[in-house]
């Protein structure tokens, strides 16, 4: 564990303690350590970074890490041999408790998954992880942040951003209006969700014939007159999801939260090296709402305003 208090990520060295199957889909690994003394998760879809072993290793393999500088640390790992180094995968707090120390991190299974998967699948107690988290809950990897005038709360997750999505269920202030879609493979990997807000919860199985992310959500109207969205899952649902809430229905898209967790046919890996198709989205109507808001408005008549309008 590095030694910068201030530091808003650090690396914690952990172990698992016991898993729980969640349905057919999902796998819940508890972690303890020593370590977790120090972590500061802040709720929501709080995200972490998850370093695992390789098959036949005892523990994931890092640069040494009390360096309190973290990309120092980051940048040695990447320049080990790839079959060498630890397995980087990002993932969801799903939850942190005291006495004793734990957090839990819900890990979505699949038959061709990944090595993340892979590991999830066989790992048991006493297996070693390191994880990079934070430290202090004020941090950059809770991207849930309601705004203060929203009246209500559409959510739109699938299996991988099922913990998530839950998490945020359970933080939503008491009686928030709540309209929330949530797509997963099997009927079984529906779970009670335990919330204090007004929420009405769909459950779009894909096994059941559920429809397009974009058909369910389309046929209900928003639950409020100015309402905050998060959507996140797999990145083509993510995208087609978030031109439909801004271009179609003609929200602000900066009241629009959107993180797309895979894509179909590549790993996270190979994700991180292709465009991120609904960030340049979100590029072309920043410029495009903009534009229009300098065509709207009002031009200075004196002949500073005039200057800069031909400059």
């Amino acid at each position: 564990m590095t030694h910068t208090e201030t530091a808003p990520f650090q690396f914690f060295s952990l172990q698992v303690d016991r898993t729980r199957r969640l349905g057919p889909s999902l796998v819940r690994i508890t972690f303890t350590g020593d370590d977790l003394k120090g972590f500061a998760a802040g709720g929501r879809d709080q995200s972490l970074s998850l370093f695992l072993p390789h098959p036949g290793q005892d523990a994931p393999v890092l640069p040494p890490l009390d360096d309190p500088d973290m990309y120092a640390i980051l940048g040695a790992w990447r320049a080990m041999p790839h079959d060498v180094r630890a397995v980087m995968r990002s993932y969801t707090v799903r939850e942190q408790r005291t006495e004793p120390n734990e957090i839990d991190i819900d890990f979505a299974l699949h038959e061709d998954g990944g090595p993340a998967c892979r590991w999830a699948g066989r790992a048991e107690p006493g297996d070693r992880v390191v994880v990079l988290g934070p430290a202090v809950a004020a941090n950059t990897g809770v991207r849930f942040q309601l705004p203060e005038d929203a009246d209500s709360v559409l959510i739109w997750a699938d299996e991988t951003a099922l913990p998530a999505a839950s998490a945020i269920l359970e933080w939503l202030p008491a009686e928030t209006r709540a309209r929330v879609f949530l797509e997963v493979p099997y009927s079984g990997d529906r779970m009670e969700l335990a919330t204090e807000a007004d929420a009405t919860v769909t459950w779009l199985v894909r096994e059941e014939g559920a429809p397009s992310a974009v058909d369910a959500v389309s046929a209900v109207q928003l639950p409020g007159e100015a309402p905050y969205v998060w959507i996140a899952g797999e990145s083509g649902a993510v995208k087609a999801l978030r031109r439909h809430f801004v271009r179609e229905r003609g929200l602000d898209r900066r009241r629009v939260t959107f993180v797309g967790y895979w894509r179909k046919g590549l790993s996270e890996d190979a994700l991180r090296e292709v465009p991120d198709e609904t960030a340049q989205d979100e590029a072309q109507d920043a410029a495009a709402q903009d534009a229009t808001a300098q065509e709207a408005a009002p031009r200075d008549a004196t002949p500073q305003g005039r200057a800069q309008d031909a400059a």
